[in-house]
This record gives C-alpha cells, sequence and structure tokens, in this order.
C-alpha cells in the first residue's frame, strides 16, 4: 500500500513538471510572436505553482517572466512594467548563481538594454512634465547601473515635480557618495566648418587631429555638482522648517571645500531666504574678498545694504559692480533708485509747510535739494540708456525729472519714445 502511495505521488509530480515545461513553452513562443500580453497570462498563470517546480522551470521562468515585462515596457513605458523587468531579471540572476548559469548573459544584456529604454522614457516624462514618473524611472536606471548621473538627474526631477522628501533622499545619498559629476570634455576645431566640438574621449581627440581633419586640440572641465547638491539640500530642509539641518549642510560643505567660492554664496543665498540679511553681508564681504573682480558680488551686496539702509555704502559697492561691469543696466537701475529715494522725505516736509516767510524760504531750499538729487540721477538713467535704448523705466523716470527740473526738450524726447514703446 506504501509502494502504490508514492507511485501515485511520483506520476503526480512528473505530470505538474510536464504542464509547467509545456506552459513556459508556450510563453516562450508567445515572446517569439510578439505577443508579451499573451506571454503574460500564460506566466500568470504559473506565478502560485512555480515555487515548488525543479530549479531549470525555475530559472525559465523568472527569465521569460523579466523578458515578458520588459517587452511590455517597451510597448508602453509604464513605471510598473520597468520595474517588474527588473526585478525578474535580477531574481533570475541571482538565482543562477547558487543554481548553474543559463540565461544570465541574455538576462544582462536586456537589463543594459533596458536602462537605455528608462532613461529615454524619463526624458519623455520630464517632456511632459510628469517630473514624478521621470524621477522614479531614472532612480531605476541607477540602480540597475550605478551610473551616479542618473541618480543627480533623478532628484533634479523630484524638485520639480514637487516631490521633495523624495528629492531630498537621493541628494543626501549623492552627498554621502561624494558626487560631483566633474568630467572633462575633449575638444578640437573642425576644420572644415571652424566649429569647436566635443570629440568623447582624449584618445579619439587625438586621433582625429591626426587625420588632419581636426586642430588646437584643448580639454575643459565641467564644474561640480556639488554645491547645487547641498544648496538644495538646505533649501529643501529649510522649506521643511528644519533651518538646523539646512545650516548645518552647508557647513559641512564648505568646511570640506573652504575655497570654493560657489559653496560660499549659496550659503549666502540661503540666509537671504531665511531672512538673516546680517549673514548674507558677511558671507557676501567674505566673498568679495575670495573674488575681488565679480561685478555681481558687489551689486548683491550693495543691494542688501540699500535694504538695511546703509545708502552711502550701498552707492560704493554699486560704483565698484560698474566699474568692473559697465553694461549693467540692474546696477544702472538699483544706483538711481537709491539717489531718488532721499526724495521722499523732502516732498512731506514741503507738502507740510505752510505760507510764513521762513516756511517759503524751507520750501526752496528743499526744492533746490530736491532738484540736485534728481540731476545726480539723470547720469547713470542716460548710460542706462546708451546700453539698452529701450530700457522703459529709465524713460520714464527720465521723462518726470526732466519735466519737474524744466529740460522741456528732454522732457517731449522722452515722452516720445516711451509713447512709441507702449504701442
Amino acid at each position: 500500500m506504501k509502494k502504490q502511495v508514492l507511485l501515485a505521488s511520483a506520476i503526480l509530480a512528473s505530470s505538474f513538471a510536464v504542464a509547467q515545461k509545456s506552459e513556459l513553452r508556450d510563453a516562450e513562443k508567445a515572446l517569439d510572436n510578439g505577443s508579451a500580453a499573451e506571454a503574460k497570462t500564460t506566466l500568470q498563470s504559473l506565478s502560485s505553482t512555480i515555487e515548488s517546480a525543479d530549479d531549470k522551470y525555475k530559472a525559465e521562468y523568472y527569465f521569460l517572466t523579466g523578458k515578458t515585462y520588459a517587452d511590455l515596457a517597451k510597448k508602453g513605458g509604464a513605471d510598473a512594467d520597468y520595474e517588474k523587468a527588473v526585478a525578474s531579471l535580477n531574481e533570475l540572476i541571482a538565482f543562477e548563481k547558487e543554481y548553474k548559469t543559463k540565461y544570465t548573459d541574455d538576462a544582462k544584456e536586456i537589463l543594459n538594454n533596458l536602462s537605455g529604454d528608462i532613461v529615454n522614457a524619463a526624458v519623455e516624462d520630464n517632456k511632459n512634465e510628469n517630473f514624478a514618473g521621470a524621477a522614479n524611472k531614472l532612480y531605476m536606471a541607477y540602480e540597475m547601473t550605478d551610473n551616479e548621473d542618473y541618480l543627480y538627474f533623478a532628484a533634479s526631477s523630484a524638485v520639480n515635480g514637487g516631490e521633495y522628501d523624495t528629492a531630498l533622499s537621493y541628494y543626501e545619498k549623492l552627498k554621502e557618495l561624494g558626487y560631483t559629476g566633474e568630467s572633462t570634455a575633449y575638444m578640437a576645431v573642425n576644420k572644415e566648418t571652424g566649429e569647436v566640438e566635443n570629440l568623447g574621449s582624449e584618445q579619439n581627440r587625438d586621433l582625429m587631429v591626426k587625420t588632419g581633419e581636426y586642430s588646437d586640440p584643448t580639454e575643459e572641465k565641467t564644474e561640480s555638482r556639488m554645491p547645487e547638491i547641498v544648496k538644495n539640500i538646505a533649501l529643501i530642509y529649510n522649506e521643511k522648517g528644519e533651518t538646523e539641518k539646512a545650516a548645518a549642510a552647508i557647513k559641512d560643505a564648505r568646511a570640506a571645500n573652504p575655497d570654493d567660492i560657489n559653496l560660499l554664496l549659496t550659503e549666502a543665498n540661503m540666509y537671504i531666504k531665511m531672512g538673516d540679511k546680517a549673514k548674507f553681508q558677511s558671507l557676501m564681504e567674505e566673498a568679495i574678498q575670495k573674488d575681488p573682480k565679480n561685478p555681481t558680488l558687489y551689486y548683491n551686496l550693495g543691494v542688501i545694504l540699500a535694504e538695511q539702509g546703509n545708502k552711502e555704502k550701498a552707492k560704493e559697492y554699486y560704483e565698484k559692480a560698474l566699474e568692473l561691469d559697465p553694461e549693467n543696466e540692474n546696477v544702472y537701475l538699483n544706483m538711481s533708485s537709491l539717489i531718488l529715494s532721499g526724495e521722499r522725505e523732502m516732498v512731506e516736509e514741503m507738502n507740510g509747510l505752510g505760507n510764513s516767510a521762513a516756511d517759503n524760504k524751507r520750501y526752496d531750499e528743499l526744492k533746490a535739494e530736491r532738484e540736485a538729487i534728481y540731476k545726480s540721477a539723470v547720469p547713470y538713467l542716460e548710460k542706462l540708456l546708451t546700453v539698452n535704448p529701450n530700457n522703459v523705466d529709465a524713460i520714464r523716470t527720465l521723462m518726470n525729472i526732466y519735466g519737474t527740473i524744466g529740460e522741456q526738450a528732454k522732457f517731449t524726447e522722452m515722452k516720445e519714445r516711451l509713447a512709441a514703446l507702449e504701442q
């Protein structure tokens, strides 16, 4: 009786294995015929029994499942299909490490191709403003390839999609990895077009120069992305109300890169967003010491000092900015606004005066001071119009000044220019 039971069990197991083998063959044929949906249905019918199957059938099942979802992903680009394809193929690779290698090489090739498909799909998601989908796909590509650039772009997509917690986790990982994104571009001039081209690698560039088709080989290093990463970590923490973590993130980065001017500016920008203008001013002054030929630093510091009421010091910084960059419209406009800001108190006092002899005398004094202010602002506005003849703010302000100080011909000129621009 005992032998009959064993024999019946053996027959049952044999029939079961035959059924599994048959269904796996059906799934494979469906894939060969381009019907991934049919293969998926067949493989799903095996999912509840595959754990009890022979190892050779398990390996084939994992491989065909991964291949099926990879085909479905290519056709539809759904995140779930990509995820299932990656999971199944990785499961196959891990399984065959303990079994025997049959499908591993094919699985790795599919994964390699799939990573490219995922990145391309992420690019399309970004174009269509599906930033969350792009971030998810790029993170999958990173996990598949260990290419840290994909993790960086995943974080950027997450930020664009407002997924700040996700972005923060990615940026923190990049910081932990010490990622900078720095690379070297190997450039040369195309003799036929005269254009400078990136020829990919040093070896390829040198080869193209030797052919005589290119000349003037150069190298160009890209900037580090670490300042941006740290800045975004700090800004996200600040957005979440975790200002101490935001400050710590910048502090750590600057300690590791004390001479990095971009990190210093990142810290300054963080403090201005936090409303700490005194700290911003201190950091900007430090930045100027490190980069004394940078007009933007003087301009930004001038803006803050003007807001704090330190007009004379603000003027000094604006003048230095113009000395370094005489074509900067914003500096001319801000300088003229700073000068003209002094008239408000004068106008209020003038309007509050009576008709006594003393009041009339004071009125005339204030009027003269007001005109002097106007005249001191004029050169900056006129210079601005040589940089940009169509700056409406400058034209309107000059028109008002000329009208007030009695420069009728210039008033008419500005009035006509303004009318022509506003048509």
